[in-house]
């Protein structure tokens, strides 16, 4: 593994010690060369993705649910999304947001090339707003937006959320400063919040795995 300095962004800041981190990145078998090309982008450019690691449980996820829906909220250059469309198969649908419409046309191009674009509805805009509209209900929604709309994410979710559905996040951890006893970001004031939302809703029942910058995983009861 190359030295920490030389990682790019998805590989820093996670809360798992280091040399186990390396261990779990050296058992990852290769990614094709879109996902490949995706990942030198995003170090190149600093975009935020979720990396291989997480990308894995997310694609395990959905084909632990048998999950045919998924409403991304955040999906940059859409590498988690190619994850997902892969994972609900041939007349799955998952729906992409981003308020970024390079970031859109940049994933359209990745999902061409991926051979998943007619399993993925794009939408350019506000992310909350788009799933406010939804009539129906989705097997999956990931939250990967900016992080002080976190708590307000889960709120419009929820609604929206088959019964026995997953309600995935990104970053539950915050690089560790969820644990400061007084923190004075806005970010990692509402990450706190929004953990404590989650496991206090009598709706979900949540797990955050330790892994990479905390993924948390609650299922609708």
């Amino acid at each position: 593994m190359p030295k920490t300095d030389d990682k790019p962004a998805w590989m820093m800041h996670g809360i798992t010690a280091a040399p186990v981190e390396d261990y779990l990145y050296s058992l990852l078998p290769s990614r094709d060369e879109v996902l490949t090309a995706m990942e030198a982008e995003a170090a190149k450019r600093n975009i935020p993705i979720v990396g291989p690691a997480v990308a894995r449980i997310l694609h395990q996820l959905a084909v632990m649910t048998n999950a045919k829906t998924v409403f991304e909220l955040g999906s940059a250059i859409g590498y988690s999304t190619i994850w997902w469309a892969r994972a609900v198969g041939e007349g799955g649908r998952v729906i992409y947001t981003d308020g970024d419409r390079k970031n859109a046309d940049e994933a359209r191009a990745y999902f061409e090339r991926a051979e998943v674009a007619d399993r993925i509805t794009i939408k350019v805009g506000d992310a909350l707003e788009f799933l406010s509209e939804e009539k129906r209900e989705f097997d999956i929604i990931f939250c990967d937006i900016d992080k002080e709309d976190y708590p307000r994410a889960l709120r419009t979710a929820l609604p929206h959320l088959r019964k026995g559905g997953l309600f995935v996040a990104d970053n539950a951890l915050w690089s560790g400063k969820v644990t400061d006893p007084n923190p004075t970001e806005d970010s990692t004031k509402a990450i706190v919040e929004f953990n404590r939302l989650l496991y206090n809703s009598p709706q979900m029942f949540t797990t955050i795995l330790p892994i990479r910058d905390g993924v948390a995983i609650a299922v609708k009861a």
